[in-house]
């Protein structure tokens, strides 16, 4: 199970960062790092645990990395892949209410000041 997931952890990096040298050599040398740190432990549960978030990293590769690169000054282009977890855009209200209404406006540092 630890050497599919290595596997499985170098794959995706593959995938997530291709065409991005420094990103796939920095992701190569970080998997490697922790997985030699990692190699004498013997404890089942430890050993489970590290499964696990081995398993929730490349989860999280796979779909929360996004690689964009500027196309022209200014205009960037996204590789965006259908496993990449798309949320929806709400855009910012400054005049929006927050839902609770108990927290008042504390006042500002510089009110203080000029107070005393």
């Amino acid at each position: 199970m630890v050497l599919q997931n290595f596997k499985r952890l170098h794959r995706t990096r593959m995938k997530v960062f291709n065409g991005d040298s420094r990103a796939l050599s920095a992701a190569r040398i970080k998997i490697n790092e922790e997985f030699k740190k990692n190699k004498n432990v013997t404890d089942k549960n430890s050993i489970m645990a590290m499964i696990k978030f081995a398993e929730d990293v490349e989860v999280e590769l796979r779909t929360q990395i996004i690689q964009a690169r500027e196309v022209k000054p200014g205009i960037y282009e996204a590789r965006i892949t259908e496993e990449t977890l798309k949320l929806d855009n709400i855009p910012y209200n400054d005049k929006a209410i927050p839902d609770d209404q108990t927290v008042k406006p504390r006042p500002c540092c510089q009110d203080q000041t000029r107070i005393k």
